[in-house]
């Protein structure tokens, strides 16, 4: 699969983007749309990334700058979990584990193939931050190594003004818990 926009596709979600971008300056504050856009165009898998990113429904924009790396880091902004990335379980060997009614994915999965990562639980209560994300819905989460031996997954939600961070088996799928990711340029 070819990991380039045309033209016409990478114009379009530039534009998207930075509509984006100005209409949420709080996310990005002392952030310049015309260098990120330099770097965008440096890098066509990004772009393509990005794209991913807003065709399955995360509504991506700048959510932090990394001094260290100098790299900008987008993330999922849509309000709830994204759409096109409901109804999965957490990673490969989950979905290989369940026996009947698999769903069509997992969260692990589709994020590398998207050239993304799933947020952690640091991501996750930074990106709470900037918004009110998870009203209704609840997204999977980087799952710590130990966690997971032993057949669980971390996802989260915001409720109650809180943002909570829970447990459940790797396996399980359910209509309203997606996935969000981030994505460095």
């Amino acid at each position: 699969m070819s990991k380039n926009l045309s033209s016409a596709q990478a114009e379009q979600l530039l534009k998207l983007l930075q509509t984006r971008f100005t209409t949420n300056q709080r996310r990005h504050q002392n952030l310049v749309w015309g260098k990120i856009q330099e770097k965008l165009l440096a890098n066509q898998e990004k772009l393509w990334s990005l794209a991913e990113m807003e065709n399955t429904g995360g509504e991506p924009d700048v959510i932090a700058y990394d001094q260290k790396t100098k790299e900008y880091i987008f993330g999922d902004c849509s309000a709830e979990t994204p759409k096109g990335r409901r109804s999965l379980c957490y990673d490969e060997a989950a979905l290989k584990s369940r026996k009947e009614f698999k769903p069509k994915s997992s969260a692990v999965t589709m994020a590398a193939e998207m050239g993304t990562v799933l947020m952690t639980e640091d991501d996750y209560q930074q990106l709470q931050t900037i918004g009110e994300f998870d009203l209704k819905t609840s997204s999977w989460l980087q799952t710590p190594a130990a966690i997971r031996k032993l057949g669980g997954a971390i996802f989260a939600d915001r409720r109650y003004d809180h943002v909570f961070i829970y447990h459940n088996g790797a396996e399980s799928y359910y209509a309203v818990r997606g996935f969000r990711v981030l994505l460095r340029v």
